[in-house]
């Protein structure tokens, strides 16, 4: 019998979303994969040479020229900083099959759905049929995304979203937690969508909308200067 070999696995941003994703490597293990988990990087110098849940932090990003071997899931993203992964991932200047793509494995995913390299689906996730979703993706626990949803690269769905079904929803958007979006709506690149909010309008880019029903807010703001997390 041939014992697969286990595969070298760095995380890219030691905050929540990182620490998140590791356990999801842990419960996939659990159920039978091979990653080792190497470390973090991250670019925070308080960070270096510590240790966060058994996990070390390896040093800054550039270490990874030194792992040429290792996959790669860049773990960045909050709501104050939500398009910080696609600076990165151009910064890293990796081949799409260098990024690993994790998916919990309580997540369900149709067999219709696609799911892109570098993007992490966190527990509970459900994708019920022909649902496509991007490179380097942020799908949190508890995230439906029904019929013919189309999520782009970069995005982000915090915990608890809920897509209606034919749902478009742009490069390095983010949806706030609990948001409800109707079917057929569609929500622009860059754009931000307050937590709770129910969707019934399409939200162009770069728009910020919160409420019930949502509303504009204001323009986002330049949301890639704070520092990642």
């Amino acid at each position: 019998m041939t014992v697969a070999a286990e595969c070298g696995l760095v995380l890219v941003g030691a905050g929540g979303f990182g620490r998140e994703t590791a356990e999801a490597v842990r419960a996939l293990n659990g159920a039978g994969a091979r990653w080792r988990l190497a470390g973090y990087l991250d670019d925070d110098p308080a960070r270096h040479g510590t240790v966060i849940d058994g996990v070390p932090v390896l040093g800054g990003i550039a270490e990874l020229g030194d792992m040429p071997d290792v996959s790669v899931v860049v773990c960045t993203g909050r709501p104050d900083n939500y398009v910080s992964r696609p600076r990165i991932v151009e910064k890293l200047g990796l081949p799409p099959e260098r990024y690993a793509t994790i998916i919990h494995p309580s997540a369900s995913v149709s067999s219709t759905s696609r799911v892109g390299p570098g993007t992490v689906l966190l527990a509970q996730a459900v994708l019920t049929a022909a649902v496509t979703v991007g490179s380097h993706v942020a799908i949190m626990p508890h995230v439906t995304l029904t019929h013919d949803d189309v999520i782009g690269d970069f995005a982000t769905m915090a915990s608890g979203v809920c897509l209606g079904g034919n749902v478009h929803v742009g490069r390095c958007a983010y949806v706030g937690a609990g948001a409800l979006v109707r079917e057929h709506r569609s929500i622009g690149s860059c754009a931000l969508v307050g937590m709770g909010a129910i969707v019934t309008r399409d939200i162009p880019p770069h728009e910020v909308w919160a409420g019930v029903p949502a509303r504009y807010i204001r323009e986002a703001a330049d949301a890639s200067s704070g520092a990642d997390g």
